[in-house]
């Protein structure tokens, strides 16, 4: 065992049957690479990577194969056409384990998913559909009690974690370095994430979901996501090695984030972000576009540098991927400060609701936001498309006509603290307006030029600003000022 060629997962499961068939414990792996197929995680058994030993996810030729390989994706129920294959199957991962508790996955080795393939067509690996192809590296359904800790995951596949329906999970000092999702919690309650660092160019890093792969709706909640470090910014690879080699210029996604959806079935409730760094990544993200109901978030104590889109973006939609008859969502209660961003692109920050659904009572104070500008006084005067139904992403209203925050159909947001800057001169507005009913500004700071803009926004109000006179307006119709 141990050598890399030899496929060491049957002695690996045996081992784990054994342990648990006496009551739980620990089996360890010493250094080595471990070329395995699928791994059956049981109740109350620890898997411990030593220092140089690595789970290494053995590859599959590109039409699959007949007999052996990774675990078949199990059947779903009716409900599969509301989630990607990715999201409905756990079974063909290199680590599952489904209906667990007491489990864990601990050490400073590494789980290499070499041989997964990224759900995306048109790559060197087989199909993710056909049999023997593994995608994930971990996947865990239902279970509760989870620790994973300390140990690093390269080129993890579609998902370096996917975690639905499990409680009481703990994330620490992980180092993700991965050529799709890092982390994806769905339907989780009573998470926390710490001390991580994840490099994920090409799709988000950690990123809550609730969506209907269970069957039914549920909340993602309890959350908390502290003290990590998320980019889209480096080379697969190079964080992991420790020579941190950065993407070429423009490259494109460099997604990385830390995002709230977009399969949104359940909702997000109770979720804090704090003490966390953005580099050459989206901003944070919220989207609720299935129905679910987003309520009482906390983002603070954030630092961004070089982001590719703007700090933040707010989205309530209606997509409703699920079953008919649900509702349209909401986004209530959030509240976002002490936040820094330098160098991020044109595209500002954007809040935004649907007709007749509005986002609800948002408070943004102590905010620092560097953009990159260069707006003309053409696109100040843009009218975006409202696109209600698209697929929720910063530039699904192509550019904006505003600065610092494009803000539309929203209920109750107040600003305190907050400064807008520009590196190049920008004849857009540095807060946009419509459809707002209810809005306080103090101690705002735009960049040179007009501060706001507003068409059709209600009980506004400006106050101790130092570049805009104290105003309060209750019917505003079309004004810059």
């Amino acid at each position: 065992m141990g050598n890399g060629s030899v496929i060491d997962s049957p002695s690996i499961n045996k081992a784990i049957d054994y342990v648990a068939e006496r009551g739980g414990g620990t089996v360890y792996f010493p250094p080595g690479i471990y070329a395995s197929y699928s791994i059956r995680l049981k109740s109350h058994v620890t898997l411990h990577l030593e220092v140089g030993a690595s789970i290494l996810a053995a590859s599959t030729p590109p039409e699959g194969m007949a007999s052996g390989g990774y675990d078949a994706a199990e059947p779903q129920g009716p409900w599969e056409p509301y989630q990607d294959f990715g999201h409905n199957h756990w079974h063909n991962s290199l680590i599952w384990g489904e209906n667990l508790e007491d489990i864990a996955i601990a050490g400073l080795g590494m789980i290499h998913g070499k041989g997964l393939n990224r759900g995306i067509a048109g790559n060197d690996f087989p199909s993710a559909t056909v049999p023997g192809a593994g995608n994930k590296s971990i996947a865990l359904k239902n279970c509760r009690h989870v620790l994973l800790r300390d140990f690093k995951i390269l080129q993890g596949g579609w998902f370096g974690l996917l975690a639905t329906g499990v409680d009481n999970l703990t994330v620490d000092n992980l180092i993700v370095d991965t050529n799709r999702d890092g982390f994806d919690f769905d339907c989780c309650r009573n998470v926390r994430v710490t001390n991580c660092t994840v490099n994920s160019p090409w799709d988000d890093g950690i990123c809550l979901k609730s969506s209907y792969a269970l069957g039914y709706a549920r909340a993602t909640e309890n959350v908390t996501i502290d003290n990590c470090f998320v980019t889209g910014g480096y080379e697969l690879g190079s964080v992991i090695d420790g020579t941190w080699r950065k993407m070429s210029a423009g490259f494109k996604p460099a997604t990385g984030r830390i995002k709230c959806g977009t399969k949104s079935n359940g909702g997000f409730k109770n979720i804090a972000v704090t003490n966390c760094v953005f580099e050459a990544c989206n901003g944070f993200a919220i989207e609720s576009m299935d129905g679910a109901l987003c309520e009482d978030i906390t983002i603070s104590n954030i630092a961004m540098r070089d982001l590719v889109t703007g700090p933040f973006f707010i989205r309530l939609g209606r997509r409703m991927r699920g079953p008919a008859g649900v509702p349209i969502g909401t986004i209530k209660r959030l509240m976002i400060g002490n936040i820094t961003s330098s160098n991020a692109a044109k595209l500002p920050s954007i809040i935004a609701g649907v007709t007749g659904h509005p986002v609800e009572d948002v408070q943004i104070h102590d905010v620092y936001l560097q953009q990159v500008g260069g707006g003309s006084a053409e696109l100040a005067k843009r009218l975006p498309p409202l696109n209600e139904d698209g697929y929720p992403d910063p530039p699904m209203f192509g550019e904006l006509p505003a600065t610092g925050f494009f803000i539309r159909q929203v209920r109750n947001v107040e600003m305190s603290n907050v400064e807008v800057a520009v590196e190049s001169a920008d004849a857009r507005p540095a807060f946009w307006m419509q459809d707002v009913s209810g809005a306080d500004f103090f101690r705002v700071r735009p960049p040179p030029g007009p501060c706001f803009a507003l068409d059709r926004v209600t009980h506004f109000r400006t106050f101790g600003s130092r570049d805009v006179s104290d105003k309060k307006i209750d019917v505003s119709g079309t004004q810059t000022f």
